[in-house]
């Protein structure tokens, strides 16, 4: 598993995961962006799953952790780039509202801010 994170200004950070995310790279995943969404000025995650091939329920835990940790702030949370078959996996846990279609640059745009990734 091999994961990017960027903070796009002061309140949006983009994970761009890309392998295979399971109970061991999600704990990594966790330790690194949760001290940035504790820090108080984080109110958007975009979740790009591009270049993702596998994702056990350990990947919908992270995701669904985080969009707790937002909530009390009226944070958002974006998926972008779903597979079919996580799709699917997304509409049975109640996670389909937050998927977009549009790329990192549109959502940014929308956002305010620039992302240096894509």
């Amino acid at each position: 598993m091999h994961h990017e994170v960027e903070k796009v200004g002061d309140e949006i950070i983009i994970i761009r995961l890309k392998g295979e995310l399971d109970h061991h790279s999600t704990q990594e995943i966790r330790d690194e962006i949760v001290p940035m969404i504790k820090n108080g000025t984080i109110k958007v995650l975009v979740w790009n799953l591009k270049d993702l091939n596998f994702m056990d329920s350990s990947g919908i835990g992270l995701i669904l952790g985080r969009m707790r940790e937002l909530a009390p702030i009226d944070g958002q949370t974006i998926i972008v780039n779903p597979s079919e078959t996580m799709r699917k996996i997304f509409q049975f846990a109640g996670l389909s509202p937050y998927i977009c279609s549009d790329s990192e640059i549109d959502i940014m745009s929308k956002l305010g801010g620039i992302v240096y990734g894509q």
